[in-house]
């Protein structure tokens, strides 16, 4: 999978929050972009998601030379941050049978190993709205990661997490993305340590 960004910008009324974006993201590498509070990075994660459009230039998504169009590129990516809501009326159970409906899970992998995975095995019957905040992070990294897709992209991924909850978070990058493109938005070194790239948005700052 390769996502090329090609002097992208995004702007909101008539503030530039990026400009003159080009990069290029290649599978099985990791990125971290990275910047302070405000300085656009989820802006950035969103339009790589075609969550939002960019205001200016293009981004451009293919998988073996083959062009992939950008209505269908939620198809070939996980995508989960603070502000992705999950389903409160669902169990975890019926949220993880929901996205196995638009994307399926990794090859060997049922919906029973991912309440396992993110460690929901005994609150099966409980409402997500009576979760807690770390179970709901878990709940999410595990759905993106657990989706037979070639990108992942993570947008503070350790939110609400406590120690424990933060090395299980690495322990599941480490089994989980191999061979993947995964791309995370953080300020926080120990979420993205381990990336092979690195992406300052103060560059693309008007």
């Amino acid at each position: 999978m390769k996502i090329t960004i090609d002097n992208a910008g995004k702007r909101f009324n008539f503030e530039w929050i990026l400009q003159h974006v080009s990069i290029t993201f290649q599978s099985g590498k990791s990125y971290a972009i990275l910047g302070p509070n405000g300085s656009g990075k989820s802006t950035m994660l969103q339009m790589i998601a075609g969550v939002i459009t960019p205001s200016s230039g293009l981004i451009m998504y293919s998988n073996d030379s083959t062009k992939i169009e950008e209505e269908e590129i939620f198809r070939h990516l996980s995508f989960t941050a603070p502000y992705v809501e999950l389903i409160e009326e669902f169990t975890a159970a019926e949220m993880i049978s929901f996205q196995k409906e638009f994307k399926p899970l990794l090859p060997g992998v049922s919906e029973p190993d991912v309440l396992k995975i993110a460690q929901l095995e005994n609150d099966t019957s409980k409402q997500i709205r009576n979760f807690s905040s770390g179970m709901k992070q878990r709940l999410k990294i595990s759905l993106a990661l657990m989706a037979d897709v070639p990108v992942i992209l993570l947008d503070e991924p350790t939110t609400n997490l406590d120690q424990q909850g933060f090395e299980w978070y690495l322990n599941l990058i480490k089994r989980f993305s191999n061979n993947r493109l995964l791309i995370i938005c953080s300020n926080l070194e120990r979420e993205y340590g381990f990336c092979d790239e690195r992406i300052d948005v103060m560059k693309f700052k008007a």
